[in-house]
């Protein structure tokens, strides 16, 4: 992104293809001269020479959430000022598209890993990608190479570092396949795994790890939280050590899913709890910030009028087409366009949309949501270090 960063309930379209967090590891993979691999982010020229890269990304990070974290995260805090520069998620803004976004180098259209949960369509089921066994397969749900393979194919020693109750799950195979995965039960295990496996490669090395605990503690908590101000102190204890740790010919390059926002309890819709707004819908998925509802025949038009009435401001409501036509997914082929809902709800503000009847009791106790495309939760860092 260019010119000054937009306030924290702005509005931030994706920048696929042009400063997002898709473009990370292609722009990494060009130094190594992975065919395919196009330098968006102008990485080439600070990191001449490098032959091992890591890619952290931590969970919840946003750019906004950066400065609170700076009294607790003193190493963090001053990567970001000297060496941190702004790009945007996918949207919706959430860790599963994000993750696949990351992996694969696509927008969310094209990988179809369009939210936090959606309906698999010609059924009425609702798919959970971060609790995904395998059904639908992760190959056919997630058509895309992602550049784990795309690496390992021209060379590269690839190896991804994560909780070790992710490794085989279906979001691990749809963001992560191609890379050799080391299970990592905390932060000194991911700092170290990630280490020895930069210091085992012998040619081109991509390490990429994942840290979840600040995300967490702030959907638990809230931002800036006492959990949350713990969990940014061990993020900026991780950086230190990786960085303390980069082998002269590596870089370190740090980013994140998407970052979050606070929702007060007078902020939180419960649609199941309002019979205008459950007129029509069959079935609800997404997010509490991004709605996607699929709705009965012919009930399209009465839905919008209905949620347009009842929210108001507190969200912009759209049909399938209008989402698609905002570029918010980038372009969606027709195999992905069902997973969508045929009426779009993205909050405003602080809104948050609750299905207390179909989601579970978990969800709306959270303190910080986030998936819609305010900057506070669309606008994610990258930071660079080299060893």
């Amino acid at each position: 992104m260019t010119g000054p960063v937009p306030g924290p309930l702005d509005r931030v379209p994706p920048r696929y293809g042009g400063g997002s967090l898709v473009d990370v590891l292609p722009s990494a993979l060009s130094l190594f001269g992975v065919p395919g691999a196009v330098d968006r982010l102008g990485l080439t020229s600070r990191l001449a020479g490098v032959r091992r890269i890591a890619v952290l990304l931590v969970d919840g990070l946003g750019w906004h959430q950066i400065p609170t974290a700076a009294r607790y995260a003193p190493t963090l805090a001053g990567l970001a000022a000297t060496t941190g520069s702004p790009l945007t998620a996918g949207f919706p803004s959430t860790t599963p598209t994000g993750l696949v976004g990351l992996g694969t180098g696509v927008a969310p259209g094209a990988h179809g890993v369009l939210g936090f949960t959606v309906r698999v369509p010609g059924t009425d089921r609702v798919l959970t990608h971060v609790d995904w066994a395998g059904d639908p397969d992760p190959s056919r749900w997630q058509p895309v190479p992602t550049w784990y393979e795309r690496a390992r194919a021209a060379g590269v020693a690839v190896t991804v570092v994560s909780r070790p109750e992710f490794a085989g799950g279906g979001l691990t195979m749809a963001a992560n396949r191609g890379g050799d995965y080391r299970g990592a039960a905390g932060a000194d295990a991911l700092a170290a795994r990630m280490l020895a496996a930069l210091a085992a490669g012998t040619g081109p090395t991509l390490v990429s790890g994942y840290h979840p605990d600040l995300d967490r503690h702030g959907h638990l908590s809230g931002v800036d939280s006492p959990p949350w101000r713990v969990a940014a102190a061990e993020v900026d204890a991780l950086l230190a050590r990786l960085v303390d740790g980069l082998p002269p010919d590596a870089a370190l390059l740090v980013t994140a899913d998407h970052g979050q926002l606070d929702v007060p309890p007078g902020h939180r819709i419960d649609l199941d709890a309002d019979p205008r707004l459950r007129a029509g819908v069959r079935v609800v998925a997404g997010e509490p910030r991004v709605r996607y509802l699929h709705v009965e025949p012919g009930a399209q038009a009465d839905v919008v009028a209905a949620w347009t009435a009842v929210l108001g401001g507190a969200a912009d409501v759209l049909t399938r087409a209008e989402a698609v036509a905002t570029g918010w997914f980038g372009p969606v082929p027709e195999a992905h366009l069902d997973r969508i809902g045929d009426v779009v709800v993205v909050c405003r503000d602080t809104y948050a949309v609750l299905a207390t009847a179909s989601e579970p009791p978990m969800v709306s106790r959270l303190v910080a949501y986030h998936g819609a495309d305010t900057a506070a939760e669309m606008i994610v860092p990258l930071l660079v270090v080299r060893g």
